[in-house]
């Protein structure tokens, strides 16, 4: 672990220590893969505009979401299943995250329930809610993620049918028989059966509500009083039809290239998105965030913040708590070193000047 230097090379470890089946799991995408690559690959054809002798001697990462000050803008995204990753799983996630002094995102389809995770230690949590058949079911999720201080919903909108991940299906990918979804224990749903097909596949297709609309987002404000993020918006359309529906903030997301292959990579779509926001709240964005350059790529094309996904469940499988909190680290380092390369002693400094995207450049070619 002392010789690991940056974020990807967690997932070299994980792949040797975890089973196939649930390596496979964590790592892939949808059908052909290519927004799984895109997502990663996009952030390399966006360049720096570096400004110099600008006095980086102090720089300051803090910053406020909703409300709740943070160390930095980096933030753990919602990632099921965390125990089949590291025995502690979502515990050793959120101790982690709070040590950062960040936000943790707790999946509903995790391991660990919300009141075990509250119970962990102090830290800033959201709950991320797939919204199943039965309204009850996930009234009772976000009233007890509430209960257990939980500061937000997360709100997952992408997944009215769960994406064509093939490794789980030619794995027969069924979860470790041993563990549960801890948050949905007791409502006939804590279970995974293994099927011909992909178990996750036949449990989400099963339970999650094909109806879920707009008009629901309005529902959910009516049993919570609880901010509600947006997660997986790609469009200026549906970012005006969420300032509309009054939510808190959106999350820029394509749920880590799970489900629709060929949409863009989340850093591609997200100047559009910050523009249909206009300000009115805060656009956040997850998917291939692996280094600090990354984050200040997303920063200088709008985004409040980033949310990590698979490096955390890498990281965890590598060194449980310790490989997560070395995670964190690494991407604060090299958020930090970016900033004052780039001139930059605060947040707020970061612009779109700072950044050279494909669209730019024949606004920026020399006149012949």
């Amino acid at each position: 672990m002392d010789l690991i230097t940056n974020v990807n090379e967690f997932e070299a470890i994980a792949k040797q220590k975890l089973p196939k089946m649930v390596y496979d799991y964590y790592a892939s995408g949808a059908e052909d893969q290519w927004t799984l690559k895109e997502n990663q690959n996009a952030f390399s054809r966006i360049l720096f505009r570096p400004r110099i002798l600008m006095d980086v001697s102090k720089i300051d990462l803090k910053t406020n979401v909703l409300g709740f000050g943070v160390s930095m803008p980096i933030m753990v995204a919602p990632s099921g299943m965390q125990k089949m990753a590291h025995p502690e799983g979502e515990y050793a996630t959120a101790r982690a995250a709070s040590a950062a002094g960040t936000i943790m995102t707790l999946s509903s389809m995790a391991n660990s329930s919300v009141e075990e995770v509250a119970s962990s230690g102090d830290g800033i949590r959201f709950f991320q809610l797939y919204v199943v058949k039965d309204r009850n079911v996930a009234a009772q999720l976000v009233r007890r993620a509430e209960s257990a201080g939980f500061k937000a919903i997360v709100l997952t909108v992408d997944t009215p049918i769960l994406g064509r991940r093939e490794a789980d299906i030619k794995n027969r990918f069924t979860m470790p028989p041993h563990l549960v979804l801890k948050n949905f224990e007791g409502l006939n749903l804590g279970k995974l059966d293994k099927t011909n097909d992909s178990g996750l596949a036949s449990y989400v297709a099963s339970q999650i509500d094909r109806s879920l609309s707009w008009k629901d987002v309005k529902w959910l404000q009516s049993i919570t009083s609880l901010p509600i993020l947006v997660k997986g918006v790609l469009t200026a359309e549906d970012t005006k039809l969420a300032i509309q529906a009054g939510v808190a903030g959106i999350i820029v997301s394509n749920h880590g290239a799970r489900q629709l292959d060929y949409v863009p990579a989340t850093i591609m779509a997200l100047e559009e998105v910050v523009k249909a926001a206009a300000g009115k709240f805060p656009v956040f964005l997850d998917g291939g965030v692996r280094r600090g350059t990354d984050v200040f790529k997303a920063l200088a094309l709008g985004a409040s913040g980033v949310f990590i996904g698979r490096p955390v469940v890498f990281s965890l499988a590598a060194d449980g708590e310790a490989g997560v909190r070395k995670m964190l680290q690494i991407l604060r380092d090299e958020f930090e070193l970016t900033m004052a390369l780039c001139g930059c002693h605060s947040l707020k400094e970061i612009t779109r000047d700072h950044v050279v995207t494909e669209w730019d450049l024949p606004r920026i070619a020399p006149r012949l």
